[in-house]
């Protein structure tokens, strides 16, 4: 990320850069096509362990993503928040750890 985001948390609106938008968008573009692969492979019979590496890919995949927003959360939002004086903002940033886990 080396263009600077301004981040309005407050707003609940992070501005992206288009090549931001357009990496992240590219990322859940696949997640997705391996989802319907997923499908796919239901609706063919197939066999299990086959579609459970395929599930573990596309967890793996959605992870990574998640880290992504997160990386990009802290620093812009979080950083901003704690310029401001909010430290309250921690709390938001534990759970929202905690959910990615």
């Amino acid at each position: 990320m080396s263009e600077e985001v301004t981040c309005c948390c407050h707003q609940k609106n992070t501005p992206r850069s288009k090549e931001q938008q357009k990496q992240l968008q590219n990322r859940l573009n696949r997640m997705i096509g391996q989802l319907n692969g997923i499908s796919r492979m239901l609706n063919e019979n197939r066999y299990c362990g086959d579609i459970l590496t395929q599930v573990a890919a596309v967890e793996s995949a959605l992870q990574g993503f998640g880290y992504i927003v997160l990386q990009e959360h802290l620093q812009t939002c979080v950083i901003e928040e704690i310029e401001k004086g909010n430290e309250g903002i921690m709390e938001e940033v534990i759970d929202l750890v905690k959910k990615l886990k």
